[in-house]
């Protein structure tokens, strides 16, 4: 039987790691009910409050979480600090009895709002580090993180361009070269299921199987997750064949542009390989010119990757390394061939 009715956490959480996870675990085992309060001032611009604050409600729903956007700064002395976490329990109408923590803020806390301290255990020691050391490699200590976490810092690589660019080989290949996982294109997969007679809402699902598919391959990626096209080239082809799209393929769409850290677009300059679904040549040249032209329209920033694969593969190292990168078209001296109109 728990020996307290109502169990408060509070910190930063940034990012929420096993140390973290153990006061979930001591706080759900000594009370019936657990508050958390979540902020930091300065925020965290790579993991906003809001953002921490749904990592603790996926992995604890039955927690209540308060996100506290209107705290001091950090650099504020404890007694501030006390006097907002009784400020924003008492607006919550939250009342615990009992604070877990494994800081040395814990003891005064506890007494400034009158109720009861539980260690969550020993001080850290260098197998259990804070999380300003995390910060300071968060794929170093990979380890130390759920994977809904650590998946929040994994880069989404997206490569686009027209069909037969060499996207599916490309993403293979950099998930290969990368020791990671890769997420190949699915509409090909349902196109071919339904024997190419496709309406307005196949072309959704297709947007939105493939996102599921991303979402649960970034949980076993490592530091970046490559996925050959996105919603984008969905709803493309949707008004090609449709000359429309659905309200939820454009929003998917529409996302594309703040869903993918880097987007790589594969150059047109490799032969056309007929493989009894494409159109031809001359088609994917002017799909090509779409393509670039949907990404400026946007505002996405792109880098354009050309040659053969091994060679597509170095100027991906060198964009995801941040060193610049002059596409190996540029290096010959052109754009390499494209076909004319017949």
């Amino acid at each position: 039987m728990p020996s307290y009715r109502h169990a408060l956490l509070v910190g930063k959480f940034a990012p929420l790691h096993a140390g973290h996870q153990l006061l979930f675990d001591v706080a759900r085992r000594l009370a019936d009910e657990v508050t958390v309060v979540v902020w930091s001032n300065p925020d965290f611009a790579d993991m906003p409050n809001d953002v921490r604050a749904g990592w603790i409600r996926t992995l604890y729903p039955e927690a209540f979480v308060i996100v506290g956007d209107d705290g001091p700064p950090n650099s504020e002395p404890d007694e501030v600090q006390r006097a907002y976490t009784r400020a924003v329990l008492e607006r919550n109408g939250r009342r615990p009895d009992v604070v877990v923590t494994r800081e040395d803020y814990g003891p005064g806390l506890a007494e400034h709002l009158g109720i009861a301290h539980e260690s969550a255990g020993a001080p850290r020691s260098d197998d259990d580090p804070s999380g300003t050391t995390i910060r300071q490699d968060i794929h170093r200590h990979r380890r130390l993180l759920h994977p809904i976490v650590y998946g929040h810092f994994v880069e989404r690589v997206v490569l686009m361009g027209a069909e037969s660019t060499g996207k599916s080989t490309l993403a293979e290949r950099l998930a290969q070269a990368y020791r990671t996982e890769h997420v190949q294109e699915y509409g090909r997969e349902h196109y071919a299921a339904k024997d190419g007679e496709l309406d307005l809402d196949d072309y959704v699902t297709i947007a939105r199987v493939h996102r599921e598919r991303e979402d649960k391959a970034i949980l076993r990626a490592e530091r970046f997750l490559f996925v050959d096209t996105n919603a984008v080239t969905t709803m493309f082809f949707s008004h090609y064949y449709n000359r429309d799209s659905l309200p939820e393929l454009r929003q998917m769409a529409a996302e594309c542009a703040a869903r993918y850290r880097h987007v790589i677009v594969c150059d047109d300059d490799i032969p056309f390989e007929q493989d009894g679904w494409r159109d031809n040549a001359t088609w994917r040249s002017r799909m090509q010119g779409m393509v670039l032209h949907d990404l400026a329209v946007r505002g996405i920033s792109f880098h354009i990757v050309s040659g053969n694969l091994e060679q597509r593969v170095e100027e991906v190292r060198t964009i995801l390394s941040g060193g610049p990168h002059v596409p190996s078209s540029q290096r010959r001296g052109s754009l390499g061939p494209r076909p004319t109109s017949s």
